[in-house]
């Protein structure tokens, strides 16, 4: 009996079948996710974030949906929520069931690989490609939010993943900038303020926010550096907007949490949402605060309360 017999003994039908069909052994998994063994296992043990396939030998097989999901809990990880609670986030989670997965996933492929190779003028012209036959809301959906999450994946200890996020986002922030400046001039009314209420500049989350704000023919104020709760008021006197955006990807400060923000929802003469990750974070904790885990969340929210257009001049394309 050779060697690869008596290993293929030792492991069972099953195990075989179960990778024919592609399921992963846990060192693989390991290899490419980045999380040890030891991890894995106690995140099934320990906090039941993860159900691998058990083979009647006992040995753990992960299938594709189990590394989706390995992914999703290390994008809440990289936000700043503890271990313990990623659970209860990951069951309350809704994504939007995507279409023409396959087109969807060439494009933020290619996007990916401009932004690898630091290429600005073919992410420029495959961005600008896309913009002329999708929405702006078709476009975050689709592309720019899930290439973000992706992004923010490969960025987790990855050499060089400074270098690739300066470029990125501040292309993003240029691009997007740009759009709603020009819109900004073709429409009238009381703007939208938004607010990065972060603690990093030129957050994209904010900048998707403006950009769906903008295209459906509402002006918009951004403020992408940090402020102060404290400070907004002041603001709020000399801007006089519509509405105010609060935005936020990593957890926040308790304090702010619990007492800031229901104050200042308290004093604002307009209404205010806080949006981004930070709000499905918080969701059980904000007292007298409408919230938004996303982008797109928080643009239905705005158009269900009548805060964007109908335009007063001329309509703003996306």
């Amino acid at each position: 009996m050779t060697s690869e017999t008596i290993a293929d003994d030792e492991v069972g039908h099953d195990y075989r079948q179960a990778l024919d069909e592609g399921y992963l052994p846990i060192r693989e998994v390991a290899r490419s996710t980045g999380i040890n063994a030891v991890t894995l296992r106690a995140w099934e043990r320990r906090y039941g974030l993860i159900v691998p396939y058990r083979t009647p030998k006992g040995h753990r097989l992960y299938s594709p949906a189990n590394l989706a999901r390995i992914n999703a809990i290390l994008a809440w990880l990289a936000r700043g929520v503890a271990v313990g609670q990623v659970k209860a986030l990951l069951d309350h989670e809704q994504v939007p069931q995507a279409t023409h997965t396959d087109n969807w996933s060439r494009q933020r492929n290619e996007l990916l690989g401009c932004v690898v190779q630091f290429n600005e003028r073919r992410l420029d012209d495959r961005f600008n490609s896309a913009l002329a036959l999708y929405p702006a809301s078709t476009l975050v959906e689709q592309l720019l939010w899930p290439l973000l999450g992706d992004l923010r994946q490969r960025w987790q200890g990855q050499f060089g993943a400074r270098a690739e996020q300066v470029f990125f986002l501040s292309w993003l922030r240029s691009k997007l900038a740009t759009r709603t400046y020009h819109c900004n001039r073709q429409v009238g009314g009381a703007p939208l303020l938004l607010i990065n209420l972060g603690e990093a500049p030129m957050e994209p989350g904010l900048w998707l926010c403006a950009w769906l704000a903008s295209a459906s023919d509402c002006p918009v104020e951004v403020f992408d550096w940090p402020l102060p709760p404290n400070e907004l008021l002041t603001a709020l006197e000399h801007i006089a907007p519509r509405a105010v955006l609060l935005y936020a990807e990593e957890a926040l400060d308790g304090a702010l949490v619990r007492r800031q923000l229901p104050r200042l929802a308290e004093q604002c003469p307009v209404p205010l949402l806080l949006a981004g990750p930070a709000a499905h974070i918080h969701r059980d904790s904000l007292t007298g605060l409408e919230s938004a885990s996303d982008p797109l969340a928080a643009h239905a929210w705005l158009l269900r309360h009548g805060l964007l257009g109908p335009q007063e001049v001329t309509p703003c394309g996306n």
